[in-house]
């Protein structure tokens, strides 16, 4: 009878664990302006330095940069100032004019 309690409270213990790993994860899909691999490449490399971002990928063609990552580390206005401060502009944030400058000549893409 010991062992079978002891065995429920370590599956029950097991379950919940699993079940709060599943909760701090979210996925998004932020809009984010750039023309070609240079700004992929550049995309993705600031949305990964930001603690907390399990995946990042940025589709050239729908300019849709898709994260998933840890709510309990980071958010997703974090990871879109970091694209903005590499030279990008996402859907609510704006890099600064000097940012957009730095970019390489097929990488200026066209500013609201």
């Amino acid at each position: 009878m010991r062992n079978i309690i002891i065995i429920l409270t370590m599956v029950l213990g097991f379950s919940v664990n699993a079940q709060e790993k599943k909760d701090k994860n979210a996925k998004y899909a932020v809009e984010v302006n750039g023309n070609c691999d240079m700004c992929k490449n550049r995309i993705e490399k600031a949305a990964y330095a930001v603690r907390g971002v399990k995946s990042a990928n940025w589709d050239i063609e729908s300019h849709q940069l898709s994260v998933i990552l840890n709510e309990k580390k980071t958010s997703i206005e974090e990871v879109e100032k970091s694209v903005a401060n590499a030279g990008h502009d996402t859907q609510d944030v704006k890099a600064t004019d000097q940012e957009y400058s730095q970019l390489h000549g097929c990488c200026l893409y066209d500013r609201e």
